[in-house]
This record gives structure tokens, sequence and C-alpha cells, in this order.
């Protein structure tokens, strides 16, 4: 049966944009027809594979510099208990038609959804979960939230009592097990104290379990029911008929105790294990702290205290010293200084007055502020960074996605291998080789643990980019943090990364002063028209001058080289010196010498003409950062070589190296000889990051192994860049790395443990060593050792909290 989608388009436009996104279309396996219609922005596909066509479909359409509209979100996702729960749920969501790609996070209970709209909405797969015993929140009112916090806490809550009450239980029981076992009644009374424990304190996991069960499938709780169910079911027989065994010449074992104390260390575990999660998402919940819950509106001259949640676009804010800006707007009357370090990284307030832009979640020092509401809610500059954030911590790094197909299949092979040892045990172990086989059995089943592999690389993501976010470092996903980790260069934009990206007009220097007045119109015109950085500090530094615009025609810009106009008849040029030269126009040797002397101070030299000769040239000078060198020799120390790409002349570039520690740079480049500079250095198998504004500098960014765009709040780039660096600080870059480094670091560590640990301890569990020395693990150290194999880590990816990353 062939069914038919409908892929929102975005920016396609016109009759060539659809030619060419329909032979994109041609080019994929599986599509039986399909069409793009103009007049109602969509692409129709007709497919008898959607599973296989739908991704590569839209996959083909963006890499061909087209958008499909599709919609990407996190959902909470509840009732999940370990790795296999989140791979269970994760295979249910890729299953749906309509959902592009799905990743569930079981460190932050989250599933990461794109799907296109129409094809399907959310209360679809919500059900689909449901169906398999788990839920997922859809609703994203305030309201919803509140009540999805109130079910953790409660839930918190409940697992805190669970495990005091059959800790209490299991004491006593371990007791009696260990030093009283002949006293009368003494199996009557550990049953009396297990029952509890089983049945009441860890009934949810034989609730989960069913619920498995029911679906066909298999998860940690599955493990913990068939373990502790057996040992109680097995204790049970043997106190109400230990004649069974009598006459066969064996005593009645009994296990009540391994049951209650396995339940008691595992609850345990999750306690601890909960707790540790809390704290690996406590850079989310410090950044969301950073709203004020209520606001001062002044409404007819009346001050108004109202909840953020109703304030609107064009409110008057009046916000006091001490207090918290609650959303991004302008000022209108005040003055005032704004501590921005939370969102920026840099630590000195900053100046507000009239005209200024203040953002939400930053704090206001001694004076009032009245300012007007811009930007409100999810817009937010605040919102942007959380969100941000979120998606990172809910992605997944590449190394993940073996862990996910190990966790997909971990519980049945464990239940196999518990039965294997059953069985060899009945076949080899002699008159207790029943008896022995079933506790090695439930100790197999006890010590198994999938938690540890699935908390191993997600909970090291989470805190690794929340701290990042605590140093002004926002990381797009986690397979950035993990790439970056393997960088061996870095390539440097000069303008706005090494220095500060604010050039100011040192000099102007005129051949004939006789025409500077009319010159200088001619030029602020042109320059007025012009896109680039450059232009623009000629026009501020003109009309500080009070230099009116004259009256150009035909202009004209060749990118990164110069611009050109006809003013009464006569064209003129501005722009580089070989942008001058190309006009075939000579530049006289006094003034060569002079640009030299300019250029030695690493200022940039434009120059203006007319048709037949040079008329000024202009020095402008762009402030080097004052921690650039620093950085610099910080990346050398590191391993990693940094380059410095600028469209600025030889001279300059090679001042500013100098400077800065750079050995190696390329000067006059233009936006496409950067990309090209990266891919030759990728020929050689050397993985690139590069450093830029992100928008000015993408097609270097995206051709890139690792990108990251350096801005200050609002500037900030996030859709070009896998990293954005909030501060301008180039120290930053560093920091990034290390974090990075430290990230992929723990990941290691935790996959090392969480493998070596199960691939020990089930062979201990099972039995291995009991032909050489008589060693058989206990079903309570297993599941002591099974509670702490999560605990430590995710203890583990929390040290990533204290450490200094510089």
């Amino acid at each position: 049966m062939k069914d038919i989608f409908l892929l929102p388009l975005t920016n396609v436009g016109s009759e060539h944009g659809a030619m060419i996104v329909d032979k994109e279309l041609d080019k994929i396996t599986g599509i039986q027809s399909h069409k793009v219609e103009l007049n109602n922005n969509r692409a129709i596909i007709q497919t008898d594979q959607p599973e296989e066509v739908l991704g590569k479909a839209i996959a083909a359409i963006r890499e061909i510099g087209y958008n499909v509209d599709t919609i990407r979100k996190n959902y909470p996702v509840t009732g999940m208990t370990c790795a296999s729960c989140a791979s269970s749920v994760e295979s249910m969501l890729k299953a749906q038609l309509g959902i592009i790609q799905a990743g569930v996070n079981y460190a932050n209970g989250s599933a990461q959804v794109e799907y296109i709209p129409g094809a399907i909405e959310p209360e679809t797969f919500r059900k689909v979960i449901q169906s398999v015993g788990y839920d997922l929140i859809i609703d994203e009112s305030d309201a919803a939230a509140g009540q999805l916090e109130a079910l953790q806490v409660a839930h918190t809550a409940s697992l805190r009592r669970r495990t005091l009450f059959s800790i209490a239980f299991s004491l006593p029981l371990v007791v009696i097990g260990m030093f009283f076992m002949n006293m009368p009644y003494a199996n009557f009374i550990m049953w009396a104290l297990a029952t509890p424990v089983i049945l009441i304190f860890g009934k949810q996991f034989f609730i989960n379990a069913w619920r498995q069960l029911k679906h066909r499938s298999a998860n940690m709780d599955t493990l913990v029911a068939m373990s502790t169910g057996i040992a109680y079911l097995f204790s049970v027989f043997n106190t109400v008929y230990p004649q069974f065994w009598h006459k066969r010449g064996l005593h009645a074992h009994v296990y009540f105790e391994a049951a209650s104390v396995v339940i008691a260390f595992i609850l345990l575990g999750k306690m601890l294990e909960e707790r540790a999660k809390n704290n690996t998402s406590s850079a989310i919940k410090k950044l969301m702290g950073l709203q004020p819950k209520m606001v001062t509106v002044i409404y007819d001259e009346e001050e108004k205290t109202i909840p953020i949640a109703n304030v609107k676009t064009g409110d008057i804010l009046l916000v006091k010293p001490g207090e918290k800006i609650a959303v991004d707007g302008e000022v209108d009357a005040g003055i005032s200084y704004v501590d921005e370090s939370m969102i920026t990284g840099e630590p000195i307030p900053v100046l507000k007055e009239k005209g200024t832009k203040v953002f939400s979640g930053t704090i206001n020092q001694k004076g009032s502020l009245l300012f007007r509401a811009e930007k409100i809610g999810a817009d937010t500059i605040l919102a942007q960074i959380v969100k941000a954030v979120q998606d990172a911590q809910g992605s997944k790094a590449p190394v993940q996605k073996l862990v996910d197909k190990i966790a997909g299949v971990f519980v049945p092979v464990v239940i196999g291998i518990a039965v294997l040892t059953m069985i060899l045990w009945i076949v080899l172990g002699g008159e207790n080789g029943f008896t022995q086989g079933l506790m090695a059995m439930v100790t197999v089943l006890v010590i198994a643990c999938p938690c540890a592999l699935g908390l191993a690389t997600p909970t090291a993501i989470m805190v690794g980019v929340g701290k990042g976010a605590e140093h002004g470092i926002l990381i797009k996903d986690a397979e950035s943090l993990e790439r970056a980790y393997k960088m061996d260069s870095i390539i440097l934009d000069k303008t706005g990364t090494i220095t500060e990206g604010k050039p100011n007009v040192s000099a102007i220097l005129w051949r004939n002063t006789e025409y500077e007045a009319t010159l200088s119109r001619i030029l602020h015109a042109l320059e007025a028209q012009s896109e680039h950085p450059l232009g623009e500090s000629i026009v501020r530094y003109l009309e500080a001058q009070s230099v009116t615009k004259a009256s150009i025609e035909q202009f004209g810009s060749e990118t990164g080289k110069g611009v050109t106009a006809i003013f009464n008849g006569q064209r003129y040029y501005a722009g580089s010196g070989r942008y001058i030269q190309s006009q075939s126009l000579a530049i006289p040797a006094e003034l060569e010498m002079q640009a030299k002397e300019w250029l030695d101070k690493a200022s940039t030299v434009i120059w203006f003409a007319d048709a037949t000769q040079v008329l000024a040239m202009i020095a402008i000078a762009d402030k080097i950062k004052p921690t650039a060198a620093a950085a610099i020799s910080l990346l050398h120390n590191m391993g990693i070589t940094p380059y410095m790409i600028t469209g600025d002349n030889m001279q300059t570039a090679l001042a500013v190296s100098t400077q800065v520690g750079i050995t190696t740079f390329r000067a006059e480049a233009l936006p496409a000889d950067k990309a090209n500079f990266i891919k030759n250095l990728q020929k050689d198998g050397i993985v690139v990051g590069m450093v830029g504004d992100g928008i000015n500098d993408s097609h270097a960014l995206a051709q890139a192994d690792i990108s990251i765009a350096m801005g200050k709040g609002t500037e900030i780039a996030m859709d070009v860049a896998k990293m954005t660096l909030i501060s301008s600080d180039l120290m930053s870059i560093p920091k990034a790395i290390t974090l990075s480094r430290n990230t992929v670091r723990v990941i290691r560590q935790n996959l090392f443990w969480a493998f070596i640990y199960n691939l020990i301890g089930i062979p201990l569990a099972a039995g291995i060593l009991y032909p050489v020395n008589g060693f058989l693990l206990s079903p309570m150290i297993a599941g002591a050792a099974m509670a702490l194999s999560s605990v430590s880590v995710v203890s583990n990816s929390l040290r990533l909290k204290y450490t200094k990353i510089l």
C-alpha cells in the first residue's frame, strides 16, 4: 500500500527552486511519485517505504539549502526505570510514521522528537507510549509543568519512604538469617518480615515487570521481579513444606533475607541515583531560577505587581535596585549598572540608560530603571539559552548509539544466561545443584545492571553541557561536545574574534585638501551603502564630522574587495589596495610608505580614488582583545594549532598574528577561501575547529568539524554554530575545549566501569569460581553491587561540576 505524505517547505520560492527539489527527490529510491506545490509551499510524496524514505527526503532537501518545516520538541517521559525502558520508548517512537527522528534520555527522563506536523501529532505518539506502560507529557502549560514537578516530588518522597521501611524490615531479617537460624519459628518470622518488603515496598518492580510482559518486553524491573520473586516463592515453599527436601536427605534452605535485602539495596540505589540525577540538571534549574515570578508594571502611572506570565510586549516595567530583570526590553528612563555575568560571562556591570537593551535574568545594581518589554516568554535571550541547554542535554553522543543497541538486548540476554546457569548447576552441581543453581540464577538476575550502561553517557553530557552554560558556553548537541575532544587545529577569524570587532578611523590623509569637503560627501555616500564593517566605521567617523552624503548613482559592490559609484558623471572607488590596483590605478610611492607605517601598527588601510588617481587613504584600527595572546598560548599548550584567516591585507594580518603568537595565517581571503582552507586541512585527516561570528563566516563554519560562534547575548548565532560563546573573551575557546576533553574522559571512565562491572559480575554471580576455590556470590552482595554501580557512574559524572575548566 502506498502512503501519501505532505512535507511543508518554507523557502523554495520559485519554479527553479521547485525543480531543484524535484530533482533531488528523483534520486531517492522508494519514492513512487512526488510533486512540489509552490502555491501551498509543500512537497507531496507517495511511497510504500515511509520509514526509510521520509528521513532521506528531508535530509536531501535540507542539503541543497531548502528547509522542511518540521517540529522538534522535548517531552518529559514518566514510568521509565532503566536504560532498557528508554530503548523501548525510543524504538516505539521511531516506528511511528511522520516522526523523523527520536531520542530518549533516561538520565533526565525526556524524549526529543522531530516530527512532520499534519502527518502525526503529539497526542498520537503519546497513546503509543501509553500502550507500553509509560507516559509522555505533551501539555506544555505552566499548570502541567507544576503538576509534573509535584509528581516528581511525590515519587521521590515515596521512594525514600519505601527505601527506609525496606531497610528497617531487612536488618532484623539479616540478623536472624545469619545468627539465629535455629531459633523457634525462625522461618515464619523471616517470612513475616520479608512479605511487606517484597509485596508492599517492592511491589512496583512486579507491577512494571507485568506491564512489560504483557507487551512482550523486558527491563530491569523484570530482572528484579524474577530474582526476588523466585527467591521468595522458593523460601515460602521450603517454609510450608520442608519435608519435600528432608525426604531426599537435603536441608530446606530459605532465602527470605536475600530477597528482602536485594529489594532494599536496589531501592537505596534508586534513591541515591535519583538524588544524583537531580544534581546533574542543577544548571538548568539555576538558569530558570534567574527569572523572577512576579514583576512590577506601570499602568496609568501606578505600580502594579503581576505574575510574569501576564506581561505583554510594550508594557512598561519597573526594576528596582537588586531585582532581577524579568524580560528583554529597552530602557525608557533611569540610569543604572546591570550585572550581566550570568548571561555574557563578563564580570563587570554594564551601564544602562535610555535606549540601551536589557535582558531577562540579569540583575539590576544601584539605580531604578523603567524599561519597555520587547521580548517575552520563549523569545527572551534567557529562554533561548535554557532551550539550547535542554536540547543539548537531551541529545545523544555518537558513542551512545552503540550503548543503546546493547541496552536493547541486555535484559533478554541476561535472562538467557540466568536460565543457562540454573541448568548447568542442576546438571553438574551434585546433590545441592538445584538449590545452588537457583541462588546462582537469582544472583545473575540481581547483579546484571543495564542502568549503569544507560546512565554512563547522558549523565556526563548533562553535567558537561550544564557546566558549559554556567561559563557562557552554549553547546548545541552532545556530538559537538564529543567531537571537540579530537580537535587538532582551530581557525580564527581576525575581526571580532582576535580583535574587538569595533574598528574606528584613526587617520585620513587627503592628497589634495582643496576638494576635501565634496570628496568626503562622496566617500560618505559610497560607504553608507557598503555592507562591510569597515565601511560602517568610516560612516561613523564622517557623521561625527557632520559630513552629509552626496547623491550617487550606479552603486556597485565586490564582496570583500570594495565599492564603486558615479557622482556627476565621474566614477569613484573605495576599497583595498588590490581593488584599487585592479582598476588600473597606481598608488604613489609616498602614500605606499605611509600605508606601510600604518600597516606595521596593525591598522587596515582603505583607499579612495576616482577614475584617474588615488584621492585619499584611511587608516582603521581594531584593538586586539586583551586575552587574545594568553588564549592562543593556551591553545598551543593543549596541542592545538591556531591559524588566522582574514580578508584584511598582508601587513595588517602579519602585525596582528605576531602580537598574539600565531605563526600561520592567510590574508586577503574571501569567504570561500576560508572554507577551502578548512577543506585542505581536512584532506590531511586534521580535525578542524572554526571560530567566527556565525553569520559572515557561515560557509567556513558549516565546513568545519567543530564550529564556534562568538558573540554577546542577542548577537549569538545559535543556528549556525555547534558551540556559541556568549562572552567575547577569547579565553572561552580553551575553556570549551577543556570542558569537552573532561566530559569525554568521564564518559569513557563511565562506560569502562559499566561494561567491566557486567563482564566480571555476571560470570562471578553464575559461579565461575566455584570449581576453583568454592566461591559463590551471595544475592545480597550482588544487590549491593548493582545499586552501587549506577550510583558510582552518576557520581563520577557529577565530578565534572567541581572540575576546573581553566
